[in-house]
C-alpha cells in the first residue's frame, strides 16, 4: 500500500507530520512518500502543483493533504497562487465526492457555539460536489456597456455530474441513518431546478431512504437552530464549502474536522481519495507548535478505512483521539493548552 504525504504550507507541515507518526505507529505496510504541493511548491518548482507531485499521487492508493496558502504569493497571477494545487488535484483526480463528517465528542459540548443540549446532537455528514459550479465554470473580467468593471464566474452542473454525486450521497445514507437532506436554492437558479429535478430521479433507486429538500439560507439557520435533525446533506461545490465550515463551528473547532474527496477510481484495497482537514494554512501561526493535528489524523483514519481497507486500524486512530480529547487534551482553539506534537503524543499514547 503506498500513501502520498502533501504537507503544503503553513501549520500544513506540522498536522500532517502528526499524522504521519500516528499511520507509522500502527505498523502496517504502508510506503509513504512525500511531495511538494501549493507556494511551497512554487517557491521551488514555479508551479503550486508540479508534473511530479501529480505523478506521485497517482501512483498511490491514496493521499494524504496538509493546507495550502502563502501570503507571500498573494500577487502571483490566479493560476500560479497555493490554492490552485488543492483544485488541480480534485481535476486531475477527477475527485468529485467530498466527505465532511461532523460529529461532537463526547466531553465537548461546551465548546460549541451552541448550546451544549443542541451541539451533543450533532452527528451528520456533509457530501459536497467538488468538480462543477462557480469554482470551476467560465470566470472573468469585462466592461459594461456604462464602463463599469464586471467580474463574473458561471454556476453550471451537467446532470450527469448530479447524478453522480446523488448516487454518492444515497449510498452514504444507507449506511447511517438512511436520511438525505439535498439542499440547493431552486426557488431562484435554474442549476438548483436541474439539481432537485436530478436528485429527486436518482431517489427512485434507492427507497429506503426518506429525501428531502432545503433551500441553503434555511439550511445554515437550520444548522444552528436543530443540526441534530441532518443524517446526510448533499449539495454543490459553493454551498457545500460555507456550510461545512459553518458546521465545524458547531462541532466546536474547525480544527477537529477531517474530510475525504473521493472519485470513481479503486485500488485494491479501496477507493482511491485525498484526505485533509478542512482548516486552512492558518500562516499567523505557522511554525509555533500551535496548531491542533486532530482533523489531520482523522483525515489520516478516513484515508485507512476508505482507500486502504483497514476500519479496524481507523477505529483505532478515532478511539484514540476521542481518548485523548475525553482526558482534557485539548488544542488552543479549543481553548486548551495542548500544542501540536503534544496532542500527537497523546493520541499515540492511547493507540
Amino acid at each position: 500500500m503506498k500513501v502520498a504525504v502533501l504537507p503544503g504550507d503553513g501549520i500544513g507541515p506540522e498536522v500532517t507530520r502528526e499524522a504521519v507518526r500516528v499511520i507509522a505507529a500502527l505498523g502496517l505496510d504502508i510506503a509513504l512518500e512525500e511531495a511538494p504541493v501549493g507556494g511551497a511548491a512554487y517557491k521551488t518548482h514555479g508551479h503550486p502543483l508540479p508534473a511530479e507531485t501529480l505523478a506521485i499521487a497517482r501512483a498511490s492508493d491514496g493521499v494524504l493533504f496538509g493546507a495550502v496558502g502563502d501570503p507571500d504569493c498573494d500577487a502571483l497571477e490566479r493560476h500560479l497562487r497555493p490554492e490552485q494545487a488543492i483544485l488541480g488535484l480534485r481535476k486531475e483526480l477527477t475527485l468529485f465526492a467530498n466527505l465532511r463528517p461532523a460529529k461532537v465528542f463526547q466531553g465537548l459540548e461546551d465548546h460549541s457555539a451552541l448550546r451544549p443540549e443542541v451541539a451533543s446532537a450533532i452527528d451528520l455528514l456533509i457530501v459536497r460536489e467538488l468538480n462543477g459550479d462557480v469554482y470551476f465554470g467560465e470566470k472573468g473580467f469585462r466592461t459594461a456597456a456604462n464602463g463599469d468593471r464586471e467580474g463574473y464566474d458561471i454556476m453550471s452542473y451537467s446532470e450527469s455530474e448530479v447524478r453522480r454525486i446523488a448516487h454518492v450521497a444515497f449510498r452514504a445514507a444507507q449506511g447511517r441513518g438512511k436520511r438525505l437532506c439535498s439542499v440547493d436554492k431552486a426557488n431562484v437558479l435554474e442549476t438548483s431546478q436541474l439539481w432537485r429535478d436530478v436528485v429527486i430521479e436518482v431517489a427512485k433507486d434507492y427507497p429506503d431512504v426518506a429525501l428531502s429538500h432545503m433551500y441553503v439560507d434555511n439550511a445554515a439557520m437550520q444548522l444552528v437552530r436543530n443540526p441534530g435533525q441532518f443524517d446526510v446533506v448533499v449539495t454543490g461545490n459553493l454551498f457545500g464549502d460555507i456550510l461545512s465550515d459553518q458546521a465545524s463551528m458547531c462541532v466546536g473547532s474547525i480544527g477537529m474536522l477531517a474530510s475525504a474527496s473521493l472519485g470513481e477510481r479503486t485500488t485494491a484495497h479501496g477507493t482511491f481519495g485525498l484526505y485533509e482537514p478542512i482548516h486552512g494554512s492558518a500562516p499567523d501561526i505557522a511554525g509555533q507548535g500551535l496548531a491542533n493535528p486532530m482533523a489531520t489524523i482523522l483525515s489520516a483514519a478516513m484515508l485507512l478505512r476508505h482507500s486502504l481497507g483497514l476500519a479496524a486500524a481507523a477505529d483505532r486512530v478515532e478511539a484514540a483521539v476521542g481518548k485523548a480529547l475525553a482526558d482534557g487534551i485539548l488544542g488552543r482553539d479549543l481553548g486548551g493548552t495542548a500544542g501540536t506534537t503534544e496532542i500527537g503524543d497523546a493520541v499515540l499514547e492511547r493507540l
